[in-house]
């Protein structure tokens, strides 16, 4: 089964934004089975309504759909804490992502995002962190590996592995990867050729098929995995990258 790691929907089905049904189609277009699901930013001053919304979708359509939170340290240390629990608590969802990029922030500040980081912990859930290019500085593997290293039971998902942009942060991502075996890749939005280094570096276990869709097509992407992977992995290998290290790193494989 294929499974995109890195999928973004909204109430609001404009520009960029689409809603939780026409994720599906893309879905059934591209030969998804699964795929993880969070809000979709921008956002303005609030992320209740949108992980609501990521909910209620997971709710209806329990087969198709992985749900994971979001939350904002910028709108309160605080209130971003009560947003983890409100995420796991209530909603159920896998883990909760913060995105230093969106939100403007460095992922490893100690009053900014320690805590909150720290509750995502301390429920025994997963957390996910943006690494891109955008935002070299405030997203950098080395502040996610240093998080790694603070939570070590902790699963960490890389969103992007320090792609969104030319030139990348791949490499310093793999590197940190090496150094923290709870630091999971994502191969979304990031140079084709850093990802096949990835699986020959760490390992096909250590790295999963993501599309960021909608800001990128599920299908090209679904594709260019295919692609890519042929001949240089075997059967196992792919279906593991495809979809089973992320259905096993959530806990959905028997």
């Amino acid at each position: 089964m294929i499974v995109d790691a890195d999928c973004h929907i909204s109430p609001f089905d404009e520009g960029t934004h689409i809603t939780v049904d026409e994720l599906l189609r893309r879905m059934d277009r591209s030969g998804v089975g699964k795929a993880l699901v969070w809000l979709s930013p921008p956002y303005m001053r609030e992320v209740d309504e949108a992980n609501a919304y990521v909910h209620a979708a997971v709710k209806a359509h329990p087969d198709r759909l992985l749900g994971f939170g979001w939350t904002d340290p910028r709108l309160g240390v605080r209130k971003a804490r009560d947003m983890v629990r409100k995420c796991v608590e209530e909603y159920d969802f896998f883990g909760v992502k913060l995105n230093g990029a969106q939100n403007d922030f460095f992922v490893d500040d100690p009053k900014v995002s320690i805590p909150v980081v720290e509750e995502i912990a301390g429920t025994g859930k997963l957390v996910a962190f943006h690494c891109g290019m955008d935002a070299a500085e405030q997203t950098h593997p080395f502040r996610i590996a240093r998080i790694a290293r603070r939570f070590p039971h902790m699963q960490v998902l890389c969103v992007h592995m320090g792609g969104v942009g030319f030139p990348d942060m791949s490499r310093a991502a793999v590197e940190m990867a090496l150094e923290c075996p709870n630091l999971h890749l994502i191969g979304s939005m990031v140079n084709h050729l850093s990802i096949l280094e990835a699986i020959r570096t760490l390992g096909a276990r250590r790295v999963s098929f993501g599309s960021d869709t909608p800001f990128a097509l599920m299908h090209v992407c679904v594709a260019a995995y295919n692609a890519l992977l042929e001949g240089e992995v075997t059967e196992q290998e792919k279906a593991d990258v495809m979809g089973g290290n992320l259905l096993r790193l959530l806990g959905q494989t028997g």
